[in-house]
């Protein structure tokens, strides 16, 4: 038996979780270079969710469309955070409705028995920062996969997806 490659696997649309630090590191990779207008964001305050539709370059397609010479593509993909007890925000101003934001990364601060914040890092000196009860938080794409508008893939992308 051999271990399975990401060559080998099937094109299909992303449906990830992670409950665990190690597990958000992922996402964030695949989310790295997102963007979003600012009034994609929701805060669902009964249902302890904040919700974000991200337009994500297909950081794990960028090599075969490079191999095939076809464009580079991004899809809409729903980012949710569960567990949410409250929302700070950084050098965003939510007045401002033609603002788009880039996503540059997702990370967890953990504090004691599973609380902690997540932290969404914007290009610029923007951020979100989500105090949460437990780290529960999913990647999920939500349209079929359209040709980047720019036709290029980001200047840098994540090491590893």
């Amino acid at each position: 038996m051999t271990d399975a490659r990401f060559e080998d696997g099937r094109e299909a649309p992303l449906n990830l979780g992670a409950l665990e630090a190690e597990d958000l590191v992922v996402l964030s990779s695949l989310a790295q270079d997102a963007i979003f207008p600012i009034t994609e964001m929701r805060w669902q305050v009964k249902q302890h969710r904040f919700a974000v539709l991200l337009n994500r370059f297909r950081w794990e397609d960028k090599s075969a469309a490079q191999a095939r010479g076809r464009a580079f593509e991004r899809v809409q993909s729903m980012l949710v955070v569960d567990n949410v007890l409250s929302v700070s925000s950084q050098g965003i101003d939510r007045s401002e409705k033609d603002t788009i934001l880039s996503l540059m990364s997702v990370t967890f601060e953990p504090g004691d028995d599973g609380v902690g914040h997540i932290l969404l890092t914007l290009a610029g000196d923007g951020a979100l920062r989500l105090s949460v009860e437990a780290l529960d938080v999913s990647l999920k794409d939500v349209t079929r996969p359209y040709k980047a508008l720019s036709g290029q893939a980001p200047d840098h992308g994540p090491d590893e997806v």
